[in-house]
Order: structure tokens, then sequence, then C-alpha cells
């Protein structure tokens, strides 16, 4: 080494880059939920029974199904407006499955009606998530064309007419009680506990939210980020056309004007209260549900005491206002 020089210090070696994955802080709702249910159980006369239990239950099973679709449109930052109008499509075509049965065969008509309305429920989804992907228009926007068009679809299908059915065999989805318990929270605390999986140990549910956090980033690290926004919009679809078919078997009818009517804004509080960040990145599935039971729970109390539905829309309204503010706050 000639003089003059200087030998650069050692530094130490860079720590090893691991995963961070920040913690969903689920300690908010669940307060909120104990909260509600203590009130509900010294002040609401017959809280404590099956049957106030299976009411709140049932009504809230379809929002949880719905909301978990949503949250993961949500965690790419995105937004489904078309949920409801989903539901409507796959409400319109169940009964015509079972009602007219291919080949004479009522077996083969309400097997179809289980699988094909939730499949074009999916097939609209996708259209959705190419309207994203492909060209490019915001999520609000795409999912509006079906918000719009959905429901209309779905009167074209039923010629504007309501449709009313009694099947034993297709409306155990919303009427069957196996040991007890309601078909609908079976079907919904399955789909609660798949997505929660698919989120915390799969490649997938970090996928998606990178997409999220920095769609930039995640697509110079190799996310696919187009076939994540796919799936989860077509995910969002199918869980929207289950949905559909346990609102139609519940009231053994399916109207195109009120299957799913508002469902997008349930969804969508249930998501915001639950603690899943409406701008992307971050996102909790069982957070959903407890925030679907908040909201739920929250109108069951206010209903119980007189009060009108109309005004339980309107703390509805304040709840979601509060869980952005807090959002914020976080943030």
């Amino acid at each position: 080494m000639s003089e003059g020089t200087t030998t650069p210090p050692l530094r130490p070696p860079a720590p090893a880059l691991r995963p961070h994955r920040k913690s969903i802080p689920l300690l908010g709702p669940l307060l909120a939920l104990l909260a509600l249910l203590l009130f509900n159980i010294f002040f609401t006369p017959n809280f404590l029974t099956a049957q106030t239990l299976n009411v709140n239950l049932t009504q809230v099973a379809t929002i949880v199904i719905v909301g978990v679709g949503m949250t993961l449109v949500i965690a790419t930052a995105g937004i489904d407006l078309s949920v409801g109008a989903l539901m409507a499509i796959a409400g319109a075509l169940a009964p015509m499955l079972f009602l007219h049965p291919p080949l004479g065969s009522p077996g083969l008509g309400v097997a179809l009606a289980f699988v094909l309305p939730v499949l074009a429920a999916g097939a609209f989804g996708l259209f959705n998530g190419l309207l994203v992907t492909r060209f490019q228009i915001q999520p609000f926007i795409a999912t509006l064309v079906l918000f719009i068009a959905g429901r209309g679809i779905a009167q074209v299908l039923t010629n504007g007419q309501l449709q009313t059915f009694s099947n034993k065999a297709f409306q155990v989805i919303g009427l069957g009680r196996p040991f007890g318990i309601p078909v609908q929270v079976i079907l919904m605390l399955v789909v609660v506990a798949l997505f929660a999986w698919v989120m915390a140990r799969t490649v997938f549910g970090r996928q998606i939210l990178a997409v999220g956090g920095n769609e930039r980033a995640a697509r110079l690290s190799g996310v696919p980020v187009n076939r994540v926004k796919l799936a989860v919009y077509g995910i969002s679809g199918l869980l929207s056309g289950i949905a559909g078919l346990i609102v139609i078997s519940i009231n053994s009818s399916s109207d195109a004007n009120q299957v799913g009517l508002n469902m997008e804004l349930d969804a969508i509080a249930a998501v915001a209260v639950g603690g899943t960040a409406l701008t992307g990145g971050r996102a909790t599935i069982v957070g959903t549900l407890l925030g679907a039971l908040i909201i739920q729970l929250i109108r069951y109390s206010l209903l119980a005491r007189g009060v009108p539905d109309a005004a339980a829309l309107v703390v509805k309204a304040g709840i979601i206002l509060l869980a952005v503010y807090v959002q914020r706050q976080r943030r």
C-alpha cells in the first residue's frame, strides 16, 4: 500500500432484511363489541337467548360474507360498489334453474342453482377486475358500471317479475339448521376462517397487501399485480353470489329490486369499523367480522328501544365517520 493512502474504516455488516408485518389493531373493535354485549346483557330483556343470538347472527352473515370479499378488494386500494347488484343477479338466476330444471330433472336444477349463479357473479367480478387492470379505470368508476347496470340485468332476466318459490332442497342454504346452527352462519365462519388463513399464511395474501401498500414497488419486485387484482375482484363476485343465494332462500322469493340493496354500504362499513385501512395495504378479515357484529348490535340495541330503523342508519353513518377518523389518527 503506497504512502498517503488510508484504509477505509471497517463497517459492521448491514443486518439482513426481514419482512416486517404490521400488527392489526383489533383491540378497539374487540372492546367496542364487548361493551355492546355487556350493555345488552344488563339492559336489554331476553338478550341472552338462543333466539336473539340466531337473529343477530343470521342478519349479519351475508354482510360478513360480502365484507370478506370487500376486505380483499380494499386491501389492494380498490373498492367494489357492485356487490349488491351481483347478489341480485345470482338471486335472479337461481330460481330460473330449479323452477324450470334442465332435462326435466329437479335434482339437477337445484345442483345447478347452487353453482351457476355463483360462477356468473364471479365472472362479473372478473369483468370489474378487467376494467381496473386492462383498461386502467379507477375502481370506483369501474364497479359503478355494474352497480348501475347489474340490477337492470337481473330485472331483464326475470322480466321485472317477482319470483316466488318453495324448494326445501335449495332453501337449506338459508333455512337449514344442522345441530341447531343456521347454515348461513356456518358458511360465514368457514369463509372468515379460510380467508383469514389466506391473508396470514399464503403468498397470495402477502401479494394483496403489497399491491395495496405500494403498487409500483410490488410490480418492480415481481408481484403479478394485474392477476392479484383480477383475483380479488373475482373472489368478491363469488362471495356476493353466495350471499345472494342465502337472501332469496330466506325470503322464499327473488326480487331484483330488493336483493342486495345497499349491501355495498354495509360491507364497506363493516370493513372500516373492523380496522382495515381504506387506503389499502392493511387488512384484517377477523376485524371485518367484528365490525359487522358491532354495527348489527348497535342496530339491534336501537330497535329494541323503539328507535326507528331510519335513525339507526344515521348512527351507522356516524360510526363509519368515527372509524375513518380513528384510521387517520393512527396513520
